[in-house]
């Protein structure tokens, strides 16, 4: 636990030096290394030995996000809608784990995951940081709830074969959490209480989603972390899971509730 807080620190304090204190440009150079990092650690996913592989999906990857950065006609409000899409299936597929995925798919799954996700990142933080810090704060929110319910209440398994230390009870907690949390940002921001409070629960609801998506493809490849660059956190996408999927979901609807 003691490395865990160590580390959670360190890297609070470098989001904030990143969001607050460095060029734009030099902030979106460190979201695309991250995401290429996480590149990285999806392509041992894809079955397949060798790192020229992994290095080709890695380049394949920054091809993508250097398209969706300056190619122009690129429709953002799409690429967050596919994404969308995609984690209403992947809750789906959830359901019938463990099942056969094929390496054509794990290869299509990580581009599903991986550049929605920069493009989120990019337009919340042109939005202004503290709009990308809520909605990152709500993901960290939801987790952490869900940690704490789950070690005090914990009962029911969420998703055993998945994932054998969530439960109901985490995930109860989780959304108590968030709605505590949005209640006082609703407040604080004269928002509209019955569009806020259940638009950071939807994105609650997602980030479970996607923490339980990037567990899948774990177990599937027999890894309890996806990494070990964060000590005690495990990879980039064992940090990143869950913001993947709400990410977008607030990049599509920041200003609807009146965070833009």
């Amino acid at each position: 636990m003691k490395q865990r807080v160590i580390t959670a620190v360190i890297a609070l304090l470098l989001l904030a030096v990143v969001l607050f204190f460095v060029p734009p440009m030099v902030a979106q150079v460190v979201i695309i290394a991250v995401i290429l990092a996480g590149a990285w650690e999806w392509s041992a996913f894809l079955g397949m030995s060798g790192n020229g592989v992994r290095i080709a999906y890695v380049f394949g990857i920054g091809v993508l996000l250097a398209v969706v950065t300056f190619a122009p006609g690129v429709d953002a409000s799409l690429v967050f809608k596919i994404s969308l899409l995609w984690w209403m299936i992947a809750l789906v597929w959830t359901f019938f784990y463990p099942t056969a995925i094929p390496i054509a798919v794990r290869w299509i799954v990580g581009m599903l995951i991986l550049v929605p996700v920069y493009l989120a990142l990019v337009v919340l933080y042109q939005a202004g940081p503290p709009i990308l810090l809520f909605a990152l704060l709500v993901v960290w929110v939801a987790d952490s709830g869900a940690f704490f319910a789950g070690k005090t209440m914990g009962k029911v398994k969420l998703a055993p074969r998945i994932s054998p230390g969530k439960t109901w009870e985490g995930v109860i907690g989780g959304f108590i959490a968030v709605g505590l949390l949005a209640l006082v940002r609703s407040f604080w921001g004269e928002m509209d209480l019955g569009v806020f409070v259940p638009f950071c629960l939807a994105a609650a609801c997602l980030s479970v989603i996607g923490d339980l998506t990037i567990s899948m493809f774990k177990r599937m490849s027999g890894v309890k972390d996806s990494g070990t660059l964060f000590p005690g956190h495990g990879g980039v996408l064992d940090r990143i899971d869950s913001v993947a999927a709400a990410a977008p979901l607030f990049a599509l609807g920041a200003s609807w509730v009146g965070l833009k």
